[in-house]
């Protein structure tokens, strides 16, 4: 059974897929994307900022699962995960960002394509290409753009039902990056940070070491080795 599957039968959702559900925190978020809380917030909830004559508001531009609780959802991760990627370039412009995913949307007869698979294809092309050419940029940096993306978009994992199941957070040390070391799932330990080899929640092995326990001691019950124990480390440090 695939994971889409399983999150439509699973009892303890009553039904819902378990991606729609409000999981993080903005701190936890922050951990898990790299993203400042400050603008998730902006992204997520709005912004109220200080115009010369008077204060102005910046609308949210993602919706939350429940407008009541403030936790962001797995696939709002993705959608998060994604706009970081298209603001390493450029400062991100969400009214071009909506217009051009419209426009591959129709065209492909997509919808939320920020978070499907179809990005890696040639309806996300569209959408790059349309984007780029709203913000006038170089050759160059529509080039930097693309690279960048697809870069982003290999941290995703999607299921069967085209939806993203898995979610691979950058790795913090050096040596380890691309080693897709910490896992994201909201079908794995109800969506906690866990080390992809093991299972084994981010969170329980810091807690061990701050409780005093050897590191080897650590690594052995735990069958992990020291790359993923740092990494482990550095997730939990981030802040």
């Amino acid at each position: 059974m695939t994971l889409a599957a399983q999150s439509k039968v699973h009892p303890l959702y009553h039904g819902q897929d378990p991606r729609d559900r409000p999981l993080y925190t903005f701190p936890e978020a922050t951990r898990s994307t790299g993203i400042p809380s400050s603008t998730l917030r902006a992204w997520f909830v709005g912004q109220r900022y200080q115009r010369k004559s008077d204060v102005g508001y910046f609308e949210p531009v993602i919706q939350r699962p429940d407008p009541n609780d403030t936790r962001l959802s797995f696939t709002n991760l993705i959608e998060a995960h994604v706009l970081r990627a298209l603001r390493t370039v450029h400062e991100v412009k969400m009214s071009l960002i909506r217009e051009a995913a419209d426009l591959a949307q129709t065209e492909f007869r997509i919808s939320r394509l920020l978070i499907s698979p179809d990005l890696k294809t040639a309806a996300g092309r569209l959408f790059l290409d349309r984007y780029t050419d709203l913000l006038e940029l170089s050759r160059s940096q529509q080039y930097a753009m693309r690279v960048v993306l697809n870069q982003y978009l290999e941290r995703v994992e999607y299921d069967e039902s085209k939806l993203p199941a898995e979610f691979y957070p950058f790795e913090r040390s050096q040596r380890n990056q691309g080693q897709k070391i910490i896992l994201l799932s909201p079908f794995i330990s109800f969506g906690r940070p866990v080390l992809k080899s093991q299972g084994v929640s981010t969170r329980a092995i810091v807690q061990r070491l701050d409780a005093g326990e050897a590191e080897d001691i650590i690594l052995g019950d735990y069958r992990i080795t020291q790359a993923e124990l740092e990494e482990a480390i550095l997730f939990e440090a981030a802040a």
